[in-house]
């Protein structure tokens, strides 16, 4: 019998539901058109407290994420866990790079940022 292949990246979709303008720690400074977004990140350990800390918004902001997810326009829409490589399920996912690199400062396979704009959200 095989095991079944552990849960090693994730996705939170959420909505801003007004545009923003943000610092994103050493990343820089962007403006986030309102719409719905994608971030897709990864744990090599213990994924469900990964994701409750992204999803709180009284925190110390340590990712990329965690600044974008602490603004009061974010609206946390869904969540899902996946056995897919992070940079493979972030490729599969369409959208727009709005912040080149956000969530990617150590991505070495060409993504170009772990956040995807989307404006329309069935795509």
């Amino acid at each position: 019998m095989t095991e079944p292949k552990p849960l090693i990246s994730y996705q939170i979709f959420f909505l801003l539901q007004r545009t923003c303008t943000l610092q994103i720690g050493k990343l820089g400074r962007f403006t986030f058109p309102a719409g719905h977004y994608t971030y897709t990140g990864s744990a090599k350990r213990n994924i469900d407290a990964r994701i409750e800390r992204h999803l709180k918004k009284n925190k110390p902001l340590r990712w990329h994420i965690d600044h974008l997810l602490a603004v009061p326009q974010a609206q946390i829409i869904n969540t899902r866990k996946s056995t897919q490589a992070e940079c493979a399920l972030n490729r599969n996912t369409p959208g727009d790079i709005i912040a080149p690199r956000f969530g990617a400062t150590d991505c070495r396979q060409g993504c170009g940022s772990h956040l995807k704009y989307k404006r329309n959200p069935s795509m």
